[in-house]
């Protein structure tokens, strides 16, 4: 019963909040009506969960979940507050099975796609202005090491994290020890 009760209160935080700090009066709210933590707990879990990687929403259920109930708590809060998620990727899936062949949604798609790339290409130029030019000049430390790094992705196929590792130790000492 504690199990059904703890993913009913994440169904309902999940469908009524929009995910991050939103949830936290929710999981609040629902935690010390149910008599699960106190207020005390609740700051700290939600302390916790900003220090913790990933998204706060998701690491608050699960350690309000694992102290309500343990793992099997974490497991069902987390269920819990992505029923949302799950129900409209599913309807959605649904509904574009359904109308794939439609030809106004082939048409949606044709104009959406084009601005999907337009969309990506404007973050890509405004995070490389960003990056590779100080104060109006080329900054060709920064251009080496992404050059660098785009060859281990495409030519030698190091995987992301990798080259982020390799990056942020590259950037320690050419920017922090070397003050490049």
């Amino acid at each position: 019963m504690l199990l059904l009760e703890l993913f009913w209160s994440f169904v309902k935080i999940g469908f009524t909040s929009f995910g991050g700090l939103s949830m936290i009066p929710l999981i609040s709210g629902e935690m010390i009506s149910h008599g699960w933590m106190t207020a005390s707990e609740v700051s700290d879990i939600v302390a916790i969960a900003e220090m913790t990687p990933g998204p706060l929403g998701l690491n608050c259920a699960t350690f309000a979940g694992m102290r309500a109930a343990g793992f099997p708590g974490a497991v069902i809060a987390n269920l819990g507050a992505l029923s949302p998620t799950f129900t409209l990727c599913f309807a959605a899936a649904v509904f574009f099975e359904h109308f794939r062949k439609n030809k106004r949604l082939t048409q949606i798609m044709t104009g959406v796609r084009p601005a999907c790339v337009g969309l990506v290409a404007g973050v890509v130029i405004e995070l490389a202005l960003v990056n590779y030019y100080d104060s109006g000049n080329v900054h060709f430390p920064s251009v080496i090491l992404g050059l660098i790094d785009l060859i281990l992705l495409l030519k030698f196929k190091i995987s992301i994290p990798k080259v982020l590792l390799f990056s942020a130790l590259v950037g320690i000492i050419l920017f922090g020890v070397m003050g490049l």
